[in-house]
Order: structure tokens, then sequence, then C-alpha cells
């Protein structure tokens, strides 16, 4: 298997949710500095990020105390790209879950909506069922291609993030795995440690299992 870098790139133009990601050059080589320097302006929930436990559960987990061991290990990417809308605990257990303690969706998203540099008006998430089940089943971290692993219809109460929250399963959003084989990796996910905060972006790979 390959090594893949899943990220998304950061930039003006990006999709995003909220407020559009903006920069300035604080110094430049052509204006006659030593080097170039950038200040940027960006939401903890730009690009490639994770989902804190605080995001929804007040006093939870924040970024900078992730558990080591959500964030980096075996990880599983399930071909979900069958699926419509919502996953449900059926499309987990057909695409091979069993076993998996962190999870990547592979669906759609990644060659249709992850593509766009604005919100699609449909996207594939997780069910608040499947989410149930990841939880039951002693999973510790679950990423989506896309800017949120809820569903479309539930983004109003936004249960699928209570549950996974609530149970301290990290969720990591806007994960490109257009070019990602379903199968076992090593993963490696790096959340930008801001303390005492909900989100942060977190840089991450998936490394072949054995070399």
């Amino acid at each position: 298997m390959t090594a893949h870098d899943i990220n998304i790139p950061v930039s003006p133009e990006m999709l995003h949710w909220g407020r559009r990601p903006t920069y300035e050059m604080v110094e430049q080589i052509k204006d006659g500095y030593p080097s170039d320097v950038s200040r940027w302006l960006i939401g903890a929930h730009t690009g490639t990020h994770v989902d804190a436990p605080s995001h929804f559960v007040p006093g939870g987990t924040t970024v900078d105390k992730i558990p080591f061991e959500n964030v980096v290990g075996p990880a599983r990417v399930l071909d979900l790209r069958h699926v419509e809308e919502e996953i449900s605990v059926d499309d987990l257990v057909s695409a091979g879950i069993e076993g998996a303690t962190r999870v990547l969706f592979k669906t759609r998203n990644s060659t249709d909506a992850l593509t766009r540099n604005e919100k699609s008006p449909t996207w594939v998430g997780l069910g608040p069922e499947a989410a149930q089940y990841l939880v039951d089943n002693g999973v510790l971290f679950a990423a989506n291609d896309y800017m949120t692993i809820e569903a479309p219809a539930n983004t109003e109460e936004w249960p699928t993030h209570v549950i996974l929250c609530g149970a301290g399963v990290i969720i990591l959003e806007n994960a490109n795995l257009a070019e990602v084989e379903p199968g076992d990796y090593m993963l490696v996910c790096q959340p930008v440690p801001f303390e005492g905060r909900e989100a942060a972006p977190a840089p991450t790979v998936l490394l072949p299992l054995h070399s």
C-alpha cells in the first residue's frame, strides 16, 4: 500500500464552513525583507481538522489533551461510496468495520462535495444510530470526507456529534480519501494543540501498515 497525505489545501478560495480564510503578507522578500512572512485568519474548523469532545460537551477533552492513542495507530478505510446520504449500521457492517478502532469513511464526497469551493446542498454523513454503533464497539477515532461528519438532515440537533463527542471519540473532518484504497493503514493525525479549544487543523497521513 502507498502512503497518503489526506489533507485538503488551505486557501482563501477553499471549501469552508462559516468565515472564509484570509491572509496578509507581513514581510516580503520583494519589499527588501530577508524572508516572506504571512499572517492567517482561519477558524479552528478550517481544512482537515479534528473536533475534540469539548466541541459539544462542556468540560470535555480539548484538542491539546487528546489521548495519543486516539489519533495514532492502525486504522481502516471503509468503502461507503454507494451510500446516498446517511451511513447506517448495516453500511458499516457490510463495509467490514468489525475489529477496527479507528475508521475513515470513503464516500462519494471525496470526488464530489469535497471538491467544490462552496457548501454542497447534499453530502454523505454518519447517522446517529451508526454513531452509537461506533461507541458501543470501542471506536476511538472516526473520519469523514466532508466539512462535517453529520448527515445533512441532522444539522440542527447534531446528534452524531453529540454521541461521538459524549463518548470521547475524536472526529476528523475534511479528509480527502479520493486516492485512498479501502483497507488497513497506520494513521498519524497531529492536531495543532490549541490550548483549551474545541477543534484544530490536524495534518493527517495514512501509512502502509506493513512495510
